[in-house]
């Protein structure tokens, strides 16, 4: 089947490379698993999953230097909720956690994003039902969340493609990356899958990994 197609750009995107353990580093282009979640907030549902087939980069890759301030601890729910039933003693002061990280960025972002969907076994839809449903959401301009390109303050719009998008003839080898994250059924420790990534005449082809493949 031909895949469904979305076209998506922004101002600024960072897909982490993994390696990069404090200051964030972008990879040159999108990874599958940024890809895979911005079409997941545009639409998912369970009996369903989507296969990044291609990442198609239309615009001259760019970066950006940004530092900014940031704080050394996460804050979760569960801290929050102590703060309050504690009347707010040992709260987290921003001014005491304050540290400054640098990110390279990438900067006036445009994609084409071409993937399959799988239906998962047991599930007697057919694929034409969803990818029918996610075509008008594009075409509506609808989503679940705010799609983002590898960081979520750095949202990003979405489209219909043209039918005329041609991508950059750049190529160069882009090392190890992420391709998916492969989860145990019965509820196991998931584990990542990497693959060896290549922009070929501007475009990203991604493999179909079998299961236990890392």
């Amino acid at each position: 089947m031909n895949p469904v197609e979305v076209r998506v750009s922004g101002p600024l995107a960072c897909f982490t490379r993994p390696e990069m353990k404090v200051e964030r580093v972008t990879y040159p282009v999108m990874t599958p698993s940024a890809a895979r979640g911005l079409l997941e907030a545009i639409f998912w549902k369970p009996q369903f999953q989507w296969h990044i087939e291609e990442i198609l980069v239309l615009a001259p890759i760019r970066y950006v230097s940004i530092r900014r301030n940031e704080i050394s601890e996460r804050q979760t729910g569960e801290r929050a909720l102590g703060w309050a039933n504690g009347g707010g003693r040992g709260g987290a002061f921003a001014a005491d956690q304050r540290v400054q990280r640098h990110t390279l960025a990438l900067r006036d972002v445009d994609y084409l994003i071409r993937a399959q969907v799988e239906v998962a076994p047991g599930v007697g839809d057919a694929p034409a039902k969803f990818r029918d449903q996610f075509r008008r959401r594009v075409a509506r301009g609808q989503c679940f969340a705010r799609p983002y390109l590898g960081c979520r303050e750095f949202a990003a719009d979405f489209r219909e493609p043209f039918g005329d998008e041609q991508p950059i003839t750049d190529s160069e080898p882009l090392g190890r990356m992420l391709h998916s994250i492969e989860h145990e059924a019965d509820g196991g420790p998931s584990a990542p899958r990497f693959f060896d990534a290549a922009l070929e005449a501007g475009v990203l082809h991604v493999p179909r990994l079998e299961a236990g493949a890392s």
